[in-house]
């Protein structure tokens, strides 16, 4: 059942994975700029759903490797799986992972974390962690994670006000979901997620600077590893759980 379970979960992220570059790309625009209604060669992009493929292209792709964001979908997706196993807040991370690989994407690519995915997923999370909760066999708890996202956005914004040119507002929204997963497992999932995100954006950081590809004062995209912090701290409390 297990098996059957994570290799269920790993198509249902293959399949919706497919379905990420097309809106990575149209968001995927500086912040005062219009979301992206064309392909590279200036053809309209009619809808935010279905592939990246341009027909009047001759069928070419467009914006971020849909095969490996395809991939990337499905390996979280099939993590979370086996580490939750059949408990009801799996199909809480399976629905809100595509959008955390989104954000992770776009902001990657423009620096930019657009508030009408943060907000989202800070919205869904709290909704459907409320869904989860009214289930048997949860394991986690609802005002918990309520606390964990007022707390982790609290936090987030502090570092803002004190360092703007190193935590952007963008961040401080993602918190609020991030927070929201993570505390769904206890304040020790929020504390170890939110390390390994600063963790893995230092080393980047320092790796950028050892290579000289970026100084001290370069600005990085900090959301894909608060995500990657934030999905390794939801596998091992999902796991202890």
């Amino acid at each position: 059942m297990d098996l059957l379970l994570i290799l269920g979960a790993a198509l249902w992220g293959g399949a919706v994975g497919l379905l990420v570059p097309r809106p990575a790309h149209r968001f995927s625009v500086a912040p005062d700029e219009e979301w992206q209604t064309q392909c590279p060669e200036g053809h309209p992009i009619p809808h935010w759903v279905g592939w990246a493929r341009c027909r009047q292209c001759g069928g070419r792709t467009y914006g971020p490797s849909t095969p490996l964001v395809a991939l990337a979908t499905a390996l979280v997706c099939a993590a979370l799986a086996a580490a939750t196993g059949t408990r009801p807040e799996l199909g809480v991370w399976l629905l809100i992972a595509p959008l955390g690989v989104l954000l992770a994407v776009v902001d990657f690519t423009v620096q930019r974390l657009p508030d009408v995915l943060t907000l989202s997923l800070a919205g869904a999370s709290l909704v459907l962690l409320a869904g989860a909760a009214a289930a048997p066999e949860h394991a986690g708890d609802w005002l918990t994670a309520l606390y964990g996202a007022l707390a982790l956005g609290a936090g987030y914004f502090v570092l803002f006000l004190i360092n703007p040119n190193g935590m952007g507002f963008g961040d401080v929204k993602l918190a609020l979901g991030l927070g929201a997963v993570l505390g769904w497992y206890g304040w020790g999932a929020l504390l170890l997620g939110t390390f390994a995100g600063f963790l893995f954006g230092g080393l980047y950081g320092l790796g950028l600077v050892v290579i000289r590809k970026a100084g001290r004062k370069t600005s990085i995209p900090f959301g894909p590893f608060l995500i990657t912090g934030a999905f390794v701290g939801l596998l091992i409390g999902a796991y202890a759980a």
